[in-house]
């Protein structure tokens, strides 16, 4: 698997049965005429239900593997980067720009990174009319070669926009729903959504199919249609359905989505497999980590930290509290966490302090995203593939869940599960908590530095460790999967904060294989802290 460019964030044939069905869509606020009247163009009715997409799922793995057309790939590849972002969606064509739903739809066009067309639906009352593509539903430039495109050529991809009434900013100023969106839905089975400080970061996905496999391309399937449900006028959240297709997979999605502090997302899934597949990624997260204090290379950039999230966490079904820091290693690697029923785990972006970024993209704001499990999710585990990359416009990690056995052509998976895109996690476990991981070379001051001995550090910080009496030490509880230990002490950090407290050794291990190691402070049977993992790569 290579690093994936980040998507760009750009800041049915029927008649309805009777006429008591459009009575029905009337008293839900959908009006197919005054939906035409705005400009949009609909397609026929035809019902829909979740269970019929799921069987169409399932029927759909049962046959071989049509991709979407690409309309006009020749003037597709003419909408470039720089083409794309000169497309604006006109806000008055929103759908649901006057309601009822509070939050207006608008949609991506496509272009040279997004040549697959997705087939949007506007649904009411059980009935589910397309939204035809028309190239006046966009501001473009007189010159754009998206004028070549044909009537119904199709969107990229879609976003909700802030509420109509102004959701609430950073500042407690009311947000313009025209320049502001919260959830986009662009590329593949790619979303993102806005986090409680305001920010779009990292990416989660439907389905992950073969990441870091060696000798195999790992595969994207696309959502290829999806329907939009229409809202009351005072709900407060909002519910999107989703079909997936790829030539390994076919899978049906409901995404109930609430935006309020961050974002809330409740989404059910069932897959069916057309093929056998080697690593099955359930609720993938996709992020950035370029390089942050852990380990820098002397240059690499101006900025002290650049990444999207510096580490894994990990609320284990034993109810064991972990966290893993990321890194940036010398060539792809996977690990995995095993457990069962997991209660859940996350990419988190815990360094919120501006000047360790010095940087106006705002990486302290970046959401951190945490995944809930709903139901028995069984044995598995939580695998992290970290990837190298040079460069901060790369997605370079990839956290899942990877079920237990063989995924075989045949078989059938349904989860459930939510996603919490928030500053930081939504359980907050009362030990405390990994702040820092920081190397550098072992051995003592003013004492020649022995070759092959690195020197660890790492804080702890969390109300656990306040209580921790004066002139006592809480005992450092190493491991290692291979090498030696010495000078391991810890101490408060000398910064008179309570409750801040750092474990402090020195590793030995010769050879090039990465070393697995864990960590934690425990005060006599008290366990006082998260567990910190790391994988230590010599040098």
């Amino acid at each position: 698997m290579s690093s994936r460019p980040k998507p760009p964030i750009l800041d049915r044939r029927m008649l309805l049965a009777s006429a008591g069905a459009t009575a029905t869509l009337a008293a839900l606020g959908f009006s197919p005429e005054a939906l035409a009247q705005q400009g949009l163009k609909l397609s026929g009715a035809e019902a829909f239900d979740f269970a019929a997409l799921k069987a169409r799922a399932k029927a759909m793995a049962a046959a071989p593997y049509t991709p979407p057309p690409a309309p006009r790939p020749d003037i597709l590849e003419r909408i470039d980067y720089d083409a794309h972002g000169k497309i604006r969606f006109k806000p008055e064509m929103a759908l649901w720009a006057e309601g009822p739903s509070p939050w207006p739809v608008t949609f991506f066009h496509l272009g040279r990174y997004f040549q697959k067309p997705v087939r949007m639906h506007v649904l009411a009352g059980g009935q589910a009319r397309e939204i035809i593509y028309d190239e006046s539903y966009f501001e473009m430039p007189a010159d754009s070669p998206a004028h070549e495109l044909p009537s119904g050529a199709g969107f990229a991809g879609f976003r909700f926009q802030e509420s109509r009434s102004g959701h609430p900013g950073r500042k407690g100023e009311r947000l313009d729903w025209k320049k502001n969106d919260w959830v986009a839905f662009l590329g593949a089975s790619y979303f993102r959504a806005i986090g409680e400080l305001y920010q779009y970061g990292l990416s989660a996905r439907g389905l992950a199919i073969d990441p870091a496999v060696a000798g195999k391309p790992e595969e994207f399937p696309d959502f290829t249609h999806i329907w939009l449900e229409t809202p009351e006028s005072a709900s407060e959240y909002v519910i999107v359905y989703a079909l997936l297709s790829g030539p390994s997979v076919a899978g049906a999605f409901r995404f109930r989505m609430h935006r309020a502090k961050g974002v809330t997302m409740e989404i059910e899934q069932e897959i069916h497999l057309r093929n056998d597949v080697a690593r099955l990624g359930i609720a993938p997260l996709t992020s950035m980590y370029w390089y942050s204090e852990t380990v820098k290379p002397t240059g690499i950039d101006w900025r002290p930290e650049v990444h999207d999230s510096d580490g894994l966490a990990l609320w284990t079904g034993t109810g064991e509290r972990a966290w893993r820091p990321l890194n940036n290693p010398a060539r792809t690697v996977a690990s995995a966490f095993m457990d069962e029923n997991p209660r859940g785990f996350g990419l988190m972006q815990r360094d919120r302090e501006i000047g360790h970024y010095l940087d106006g993209v705002f990486y302290e704001r970046r959401p951190s995203l945490w995944v809930e499990t709903v139901g028995n999710w069984g044995r598995g585990a939580v695998q992290l593939i970290e990837i190298p990359t040079d460069d901060e416009i790369h997605d370079n990690i990839v956290a899942m869940w990877v079920p237990d056995g063989p995924a075989k052509a045949g078989a059938s998976y349904a989860f459930r599960y939510k996603l919490h895109w928030l500053a930081d996690e939504p359980f907050p476990s009362p030990l405390g908590r990994v702040v820092g991981t920081r190397l550098g070379n072992g051995g003592q001051p003013g004492t020649p530095r022995p070759r092959g001995v690195r020197k660890f550090l790492v804080e702890f910080k969390g109300p656990g460790l306040e209580s921790i009496p004066f002139g006592v030490k809480p005992e450092v509880v190493l491991s290692a999967s291979r090498g030696s230990f010495s000078y391991v002490f810890s101490e408060a950090v000398p910064n008179d904060v309570p409750g801040d407290w750092r474990a402090q050794f020195d590793l030995t291990a010769e050879g090039a294989e990465p070393v697995e190691l864990r960590c934690f402070l425990r005060l006599g049977e008290r366990i006082l802290t998260e567990t910190w993992l790391y994988q230590y790569q010599p040098f």
